[in-house]
């Protein structure tokens, strides 16, 4: 890779920086993705509340406003085609007080001028008579129909394996540490990217590095823009509370957050989350003791009963917060340079426009789009609990009798699951990876009665040793697992 010349690299292997990716690989480009981690999707875009918002409630003008709406419709159909677990749920926002009552109005003519007009006002006696788990006190809600639950894990994952499909070039695990413009001989006006790996060369940069995009924004000069880490702090309740919720449970928003919502989730669990707490560490994604008190306490508000069942993770992630309200979204023709940066909560529902407004800022930057004529589809691994999973797939398991062994009995992940993730164009190769390829070790026991099986499995067929999978150290070939 070190040798070739890119047309296009793009920094950063979240969602947004994959459905870039996958935008580019419609065209006859070489291309590459570029990301520090060592897997696709395992940084801000994995730790997320896993709604695909229609928009509603955001800023009406902004860009922000225009690429969710426009990302709900793209990813509502691509989600379908791709194997993407969604369900449309429904949202309602609810008032708790007289001054969260009096903004409902106001949020409810946002909606319209944001091109949502779905939206509409709930009674207290259908409020109650739709969730009759919510807690009391509740003075009034508004309904948003077309809101939705998604996978965060599957969608990034497919967008980013629809490109390398295609034909884009994935280098992991290689951070970026230096952009330089070539000023002499044939490589004159190309953008040499230094990673640890190599370095790239690349007539055009798009910078989608999530919580580091203003360090590259950096590299290049500019200081339109600061990322300042907002940490969210989420709690998983045990599938045995999913019956307790029938829709997305919204706060009235502040300036700071959408608030703490309860929702349930694609895997058949409920959520609880987040908190919003502005922090300078961008690596401190631990969870703590008095943000989880905090949910506690206003989850008690919320719906009580929920508080009394049984957790089966708590995690917390990174938003990429600004100083500005809007997305950082700049196009520098002079540099060959796109940066997109300050993309927050909504980035997963957003990701498919605002790749489709970078692809189209780059033609109006000079360059060259010429669609394939055999731009390949994918279809991803179902992992949610809507659809049909391998274990109950009778052609599945007479094809392959592996997908009716089950491993991970929590989440019910078969052998044949775990050997296509190690095997997949990106494949799995940590735990981590596999878990959100799977759902293998995400259940409720946390892995504490498969972990042997899982990694044993996952150590013969990648060639690793259960030792490095498990985080031990070393990678000794007399501890590979025969």
């Amino acid at each position: 890779m070190g040798e070739t010349i890119f047309d296009v690299a793009v920094i950063g292997a979240g969602v947004v920086g994959a459905a870039i990716a996958r935008e580019l690989s419609r065209y006859r480009l070489r291309a590459i993705l570029i990301d520090a981690a060592s897997d696709v999707g395992s940084g801000t875009s994995k730790a997320n509340t896993a709604i695909l918002h229609t928009g509603f409630d955001a800023k009406p003008g902004s860009l922000e406003a225009r690429l969710v709406r426009r990302g709900h419709a793209l990813l509502q159909q691509y989600g379908s085609e791709a194997g993407i677990p969604i369900e449309r749920t429904g949202a309602l926002l609810i008032a708790w007080d007289e001054e969260q009552l009096a903004a409902l109005p106001q949020i409810a003519d946002h909606a319209v001028r944001n091109g949502y007009t779905a939206s509409h006002t709930v009674s207290i006696e259908e409020l109650y008579r739709s969730e009759p788990h919510l807690g009391r006190g509740a003075l009034g809600a508004m309904g948003i129909p077309d809101e939705s639950i998604i996978c965060p894990f599957t969608t990034p994952l497919a967008f980013a394996t629809q490109a390398v499909v295609n034909g884009v070039a994935l280098s992991l695990s290689s951070p970026v540490e230096s952009v330089t413009r070539e000023d002499a001989g044939e490589a004159a006006g190309l953008h040499a990217v230094r990673t640890v790996r190599a370095t790239l060369r690349a007539r055009y940069v798009v910078n989608a590095a999530g919580l580091h995009a203003d360090d590259i924004d950096r590299l290049f000069g500019h200081t339109t823009f600061t990322v300042a880490p907002r940490r969210g702090e989420l709690i998983v309740f045990d599938k045995r509370a999913r019956t307790l919720v029938n829709h997305i449970l919204l706060q009235v928003p502040t300036k700071v957050s959408k608030g703490v919502l309860v929702s349930p989730t694609v895997f058949g669990n409920v959520m609880l989350g987040p908190t919003a707490e502005d922090i300078g560490d961008k690596a401190a994604t631990g969870s703590t003791a008095a943000g989880i008190a905090s949910l506690y306490e206003r989850g008690r508000r919320i719906m009580p009963e929920l508080m009394r069942e049984e957790v089966t993770a708590i995690y917390a992630g990174l938003r990429a917060a600004t100083e500005h309200s809007d997305y950082q979204i700049h196009f520098h023709p002079d540099q060959r340079y796109v940066c997109v940066g300050g993309i927050r909560s909504t980035g997963l529902s957003a990701s498919m426009a605002i790749a489709e407004h970078v692809v189209e800022g780059l033609d109006d930057m000079g360059l060259r789009l010429e669609l394939k004529d055999d731009f390949h589809s994918v279809r991803m691994p179902y992992i949610g609990e809507a659809g049909a999973r391998p274990y109950w797939r009778a052609e599945m398991i007479a094809a392959d009798p592996d997908y009716g062994r089950i491993v991970c009995h929590c989440e019910r992940v078969t052998r044949g699951e775990i050997l296509d993730a190690v095997r997949s164009p990106i494949p799995a190769r940590t735990l981590d990876g596999l878990r959100r390829r799977t759902r293998a070790l995400l259940g409720r026991c946390q892995g504490f009665f498969c972990l042997a099986e899982v990694s044993t499995l996952m150590a013969r067929a990648s060639g690793q040793s259960v030792s490095t999978l498990l985080g031990l150290g070393g990678d000794n070939p007399d501890e590979r697992a025969k």
